[in-house]
């Protein structure tokens, strides 16, 4: 009863403006402060703390900066390890106070093992906690796109691979199982959580994201907030799921990173915001990473309307948004404003509350911009109380430290592994199988592994990895050697991801020749991490934007080669981006495609070319014959469907393969669709029932897709839109009853006064196993 009155009180005499609530709240015995007092609320507490604030204090708590080499940003940021505790500490600079956390360390100061790293952090907590006047705890954020990106941590599949499982069930366990190793080392946020749709292929960071399709990642935003976050992001195995990037970048001009978005306020609510809406006002994320672009003429990081009005005030949002690397530079780049001062008075009012790369705009400019009367006090204590009300939601202040062995327990387990690899098998889609190539007969004497990613670990991976891998990386040559015993494998690499350098064709052609199947492996590099900028440079992932989608260098040639053999080929594809492969398309008996499949992804690939797994992925984005046909998504405006039988003079206007294709070593019918009731108010529900039948000789997972459109509405809609989906098991000769529910949600449009309603009419009800391979439909009536 005090807690509820106490409560009562603060609300009242806040929201009244009467005085400080603090001076009437009962203090805690002895010399312990409020804010230390678990008993309290923390919405007290935080309070409290801010009030013994100094200026200096509050601005350093909004500073988390980005530290990924010695000396970084110019060398202005900590560096070093006794940078870093004087940095936590309030002593590495005399502008602001004890700085908010880090994102990333440098990789000398690292370790190479769990156990070294959590101990790592604990040093630095005990440097904030126990060398600072307030003690506030350090909240400590790393990447956690498939993995936290640390030396021995487990590397799961990437983007478009785990999009492909269509199964949120696995989503949610890849990714609760990233937030127990982080938490496990001391790390309490993982950001580049990309849940925005994939909207041009060309954006190399489009890899870290998961669909082209709202409606798909909207559902995987929910599954990763509730695998990172859980029911108590204070649990010793839970983080906050930061999501990017807020509200987009996916559809840059020219496909080229931090590229202006133009899209329309109608494009922006249908295309954009609905995964945001999942992962935030239906998930409780409670992080997000404002974006580079300009959307309509307004970079995010200063948008008000994005930042505060749309995200806080409609959707919800109660945690922390951060900014981009550089993110308030943007702000000069667009020429909004001239000075890194001017940025930070003006982000700090459309509402982002960390500045995450030691840029000057949140520094001794900020406190200028207050002292000068430029920016409000009210400002800065807003953001302040976000970061402090974070830190109190996740118990650090009761519990800052973690356990070093417990650290070696839980980072890269046995399980974790195994879920790599399961994530790897269930994300790979079987393309083409022509004549039951695949799965490869068990007794064959010979095969040739080819290609310049059948043996290159890193490729498999894709970005936001540690530069240091201790863990074996099971590439394709390996795991088929591991699974072909009894066979002879002979590998020729043949050419590189890039270049003209055909050297390596003469011994590949020799190899495939003497084989009784060729498994040619082609696809992109990732040979550069990002963060650390070591190596060449890749061709896929964050500042990897390609012009073409085509398989670059010489990568066609050498398929050709090996096709012209006569000997039976497979294509095994490992990329992040979907690829243009009209030649191989048409040629090649079977094609895999594995994307970034992860630490087990060459093992995943050979289950599924000897048919230990029967493949049961499916494509979550659409994969266009040519560059030019972009944008290309199977949800287009009726205007494009009028077109596309006629095609373009040079080439078919249809994909290479559509959305939600894939294919299995058995096959799936479907019959009796149910559509109960057929006739709803517009805020009634309906029940869709289809039976789906294995009619093959295989156990499999078909992907039943259920997809909606209304004949006619007062603005045009797409031609379809995915609005239900379920991955189901089947024995030979089994057969099971698939149920969605249609909502209000689902049937709603936005409608010309840019409203969500759902407006009477006819809508079309098709099911299938792809966007293009329906075989039920059906006709729901919505009247008044």
């Amino acid at each position: 009863m005090l807690r509820r009155r106490t409560i009562l009180l603060w609300v009242l005499t806040m929201g009244l403006g009467l005085l400080n609530p603090l001076t009437l709240l009962p203090q805690t015995k002895g010399e312990l402060p409020i804010y230390q007092d678990p008993s309290q609320p923390i919405e007290v507490r935080a309070e409290d703390l801010l009030r013994r604030m100094t200026l200096k204090e509050k601005v350093g708590q909004l500073n988390r900066p980005a530290i990924f080499r010695e000396q970084d940003l110019r060398g202005k940021a900590p560096g070093t390890l006794e940078d870093l505790k004087k940095f936590a500490a309030g002593t590495y600079t005399d502008e602001i106070g004890p700085g908010s956390g880090f994102l990333g360390f440098p990789d000398p100061i690292l370790p190479a093992h769990a156990h070294g790293q959590a101990e790592l952090y604990n040093a630095l907590q005990a440097a904030a906690v126990k060398g600072a006047r307030l003690k506030i705890p350090l909240l400590e954020e790393a990447t956690g796109t498939h993995g936290v990106p640390l030396t021995g941590c487990t590397i799961f599949p990437e983007g478009l691979a785990i999009g492909s499982s269509w199964d949120m069930d696995l989503v949610k366990a890849v990714y609760a199982a990233v937030a127990r190793e982080a938490r496990a080392l001391g790390i309490h946020e993982l950001d580049t959580l990309v849940i925005e749709p994939n909207r041009d292929p060309r954006l190399g960071r489009n890899s870290e994201g998961y669909s082209e399709d709202p409606y798909l990642c909207s559902r995987i935003a929910e599954s990763i907030v509730h695998g990172v976050q859980g029911d108590n992001v204070a649990a010793k195995d839970k983080a906050v799921a930061m999501l990017c990037h807020y509200p987009g970048q996916s559809q840059p001009v020219s496909g080229l990173e931090r590229g202006a978005m133009e899209v329309s306020e109608r494009a922006l609510r249908e295309w954009f915001l609905p995964p945001w809406v999942a992962g935030i006002k239906k998930a409780g994320a409670l992080g997000v990473m404002a974006t580079y672009p300009e959307i309509d003429d307004s970079p995010a990081h200063g948008s008000e309307r994005l930042l505060t009005k749309i995200l806080r005030e409609e959707l919800g949002f109660r945690g922390l948004v951060i900014s981009e690397g550089y993110g308030f530079k943007t702000l000069l780049d667009e020429g909004i404003v001239s000075t890194q001062k001017e940025a930070g008075a003006l982000a700090l009012r459309a509402g982002v509350d960390i500045n995450l790369t030691y840029e000057p705009a949140y520094m001794k400019p900020l406190i200028e911009n207050v002292e000068e009367g430029r920016v409000s006090l009210e400002l800065v204590d807003r953001a302040v109380r976000r970061v402090l009300m974070q830190k109190l939601r996740l118990g650090l202040f009761e519990n800052p430290y973690v356990d070093p062995d417990r650290a070696s327990q839980v980072v890269h387990s046995q399980e974790h592994e195994d879920l790599a690899l399961r994530a790897g098998r269930e994300g790979i889609v079987l393309l083409k199988n022509e004549k039951q190539l695949l799965p490869l007969a068990r007794d064959v004497k010979s095969i040739a592994v080819i290609g310049p990613d059948a043996d290159e670990p890193r490729n498999q991976l894709g970005d936001y990895i540690s530069p240091t891998i201790p863990q074996h990386i099971v590439t394709v040559l390996e795991g088929i050697k591991a699974k072909a015993a009894g066979a002879k494998v002979v590998y020729a690499r043949g050419c590189n991801v890039m270049g003209d350098d055909r050297s390596g064709f003469g011994e590949a052609i020799q190899a495939a020749r003497q084989a009784g199947v060729a498994v040619v492996v082609v696809g992109e590099k990732q040979t550069r991490d990002p963060v650390h900028g070591q190596g060449d440079r890749p061709t896929d992932g964050e500042g990897a934007d390609v012009a073409s989608l085509d398989l670059s260098g010489v990568q066609e040639d050498l398929v050709r080669a090996i096709h012209e053999t006569g000997t039976p080929t497979v294509v095994v594809l490992i990329n992040g981006r979907p690829l243009s492969i009209r030649w191989t398309a048409e040629h090649v008996r079977a094609i895999v495609e594995a994307w970034q499949p992860g630490e087990r992804g060459g093992e995943a690939v050979a289950q599924v070319l000897f048919g230990d797994y029967n493949p049961s992925g499916r494509l979550p984005i659409t994969v266009p014959r040519h560059v030019g046909q972009l944008p290309d998504y199977y949800n287009y405006k009726p205007s494009k469907a009028s077109r596309m039988k006629r095609g373009y003079v040079d080439m078919p206007a249809t994909p290479l393969y559509p959305f939600g294709y894939g294919l299995s070593y058995t096959t799936f019918e479907y019959s009796h669709l149910r559509i109960e009731p057929a006739t709803i108010h517009p805020a009634g529900n309906v029940q869709v029932s289809v039976d789906v039948k294995n009619v093959g000789a295989r156990a499999g997972k078909e992907t039943a897709q259920l997809y909606i459109h209304e004949r006619v509405a007062p603005v045009s809609t797409p031609v379809k839109q995915l609005r239900a989906f379920q991955k189901v098991p089947l024995a030979p000769g089994e057969t099971r009853t698939v149920t969605f529910t249609l909502t209000p949600e689902d049937l709603q449009i936005l409608d010309p006064d840019m409203h969500w309603v759902v407006e009477p009419g006819d809508f079309e009800i098709m099911v299938g196993s792809s966007s293009e391979d329906i075989r039920e439909k059906g006709m729901l009536a919505v009247r008044n």
